[in-house]
């Protein structure tokens, strides 16, 4: 099954990416390599939470918004490669979690991320992976992901 044909059984929509949000690019690809920036938790324009995970944010619905921004990422990949049928792999996600004091569980809220794309790739979306605790993040959101993917021409 291609990657769009399990997206489309997943009952998943990609929207629209949003334009850069500063002096950087979305996407950039580099021969086969295809960087994705840090995306955050935003629907329909709007960021879909905010708080600090391991406080007023649950790591439940902190995996929720992490498996967002996975959304929002590969948005920003069929955008830029025009299917995500290119995508030969899944390299790295580097996940930031917004931490209260003495939060350690981010791995599991970057799982949200990491399980989406394991849905839409199969084992071409296993990847090696980052989960980083930080004190902030842009807009408050609890929780940031960037990706890098191989892609074919």
């Amino acid at each position: 099954m291609s990657h769009e044909a399990r997206l489309a059984a997943l009952g998943l929509t990609l929207p629209t990416p949003p334009p850069a949000a500063g002096l950087y690019s979305p996407v950039v690809r580099s021969g086969a390599l295809l960087f994705v920036s840090g995306q955050i938790p935003t629907r329909d324009g709007a960021v879909a939470g905010r708080g600090k995970v391991g406080a007023e944010v649950s790591i439940e619905e902190a995996a929720e918004l992490a498996r967002l921004c996975a959304i929002n990422g590969l948005a920003q990949v069929r955008a830029h490669l025009g299917s995500l049928d290119r995508v030969v792999r899944a390299v790295r996600v580097g996940g930031f979690v917004a931490s209260a004091p003495g939060f350690t569980d981010q791995p599991k809220v970057v799982n949200g991320a990491s399980q989406l794309l394991l849905d839409v790739f199969g084992e071409a979306g296993r990847h090696a992976r980052a989960a980083v605790g930080v004190a902030e993040l842009p807009l408050g959101v609890p929780v940031e992901v960037e990706f890098l993917f191989e892609v074919a021409n």
